[in-house]
Order: structure tokens, then C-alpha cells, then sequence
């Protein structure tokens, strides 16, 4: 019988995971207060489920970029 491991099946060209919270957290060496703080800035985030949220990546990089050039602006 396969294991899970050996059923596991590449992603179809262009679709991309959204990450959780926890993921996003690991990600960038954060804690989850930063995580917040950074949703309450506007950082993207894609409703998932009831209550939950979850972030592509591509597009929390691209934020985090905006926020560096904005802050090199003001310096």
C-alpha cells in the first residue's frame, strides 16, 4: 500500500498554496503580534473558511516591498 508521501501530486502550472497564519509567521522569523500588526497596515489577506485567513506569498512579498521603499522615502 502507498504511503501519503508517495500520493502526493505536483500542483498544476500557476496555481500557488496560500499559506496559514503559522506559515507566514515561519516564514519570516515573526511572531504572531508582528503578523497582526502587519494585516492592520494593510498586508493582503484571502478569506478562508468561517473565520480564518490565509496569504499568498507572492503578494505579501511584493507589500513588504512597497513598505521598505516607502520607509527609505521618509528617511
Amino acid at each position: 500500500m502507498p504511503t501519503k508521501s508517495d500520493r502526493r501530486v505536483a500542483l498544476p502550472g500557476g496555481l500557488i498554496p496560500l499559506l496559514s497564519q503559522k506559515e507566514l509567521e515561519t516564514y519570516y522569523g515573526v511572531s504572531d503580534f508582528t503578523v497582526l500588526q502587519w494585516i492592520k497596515a494593510g498586508m493582503p489577506v484571502e478569506p478562508f473558511g468561517a473565520r480564518g485567513r490565509r496569504f499568498d506569498l507572492n503578494e505579501v512579498k511584493t507589500w513588504m516591498a512597497t513598505q521598505d521603499e516607502q520607509l527609505a522615502a521618509t528617511a
